[in-house]
C-alpha cells in the first residue's frame, strides 16, 4: 500500500518561494504517477502538477505553469514541488497523491489518484 508524507508548507509573502516534499513508500511497482492537489477553503480540490515515475514526464495545470516545478529524486523516493512567485490565490492545503493504476498521459485531476497524504498548508497573505 502506497504511503505519502508531505512536508515543507508554511506562510510566506507574495512573490516568495516554498518547496514541498513528498516521501513515497510502500510501492514496489514501476509505473506510477505522483502529484500535488490543493484545496482552498470553500473550494473543491484541484490538480496542481504531476510526474510519472517511469519517464519523469511532468504535467501542470494552467494556474501554476511557469511558476511551479515538480521533480523527483528516485534515490530518495521523494517528489518535490518548487513553488515560486507565490500569490494569495495559492493559499490552500496541498496534498501529495499517487496513482498506481493505468497511466494517463495528461495532467491528473483529483479523481485520478488512488492514494493520498495528509496534506501541508501553504498560506500567502494578501
Amino acid at each position: 500500500q502506497v504511503q505519502l508524507q508531505e512536508s515543507g508548507g508554511g506562510s510566506v509573502q507574495a512573490g516568495e518561494s516554498l518547496r514541498l516534499s513528498c516521501v513515497v513508500s510502500g510501492y514496489s511497482g514501476s509505473r506510477a504517477y505522483v502529484g500535488w492537489v490543493r484545496q482552498a477553503p470553500g473550494k473543491e480540490r484541484e490538480g496542481v502538477a504531476s510526474i510519472s515515475t517511469f519517464g519523469l514526464s511532468t504535467y501542470y495545470f494552467d494556474s501554476v505553469k511557469g511558476r511551479f516545478t515538480i521533480s523527483m529524486d528516485k534515490a530518495k523516493n521523494t517528489v518535490y514541488l518548487q513553488m515560486d512567485t507565490l500569490q494569495p490565490e495559492d493559499t490552500a492545503m496541498h496534498y501529495c497523491a499517487a496513482r498506481t493504476r493505468s497511466p494517463l498521459f495528461r495532467p491528473l485531476q483529483s479523481r485520478d489518484y488512488d492514494a493520498w497524504g495528509q496534506g501541508t498548508q501553504v498560506t500567502v497573505p494578501h
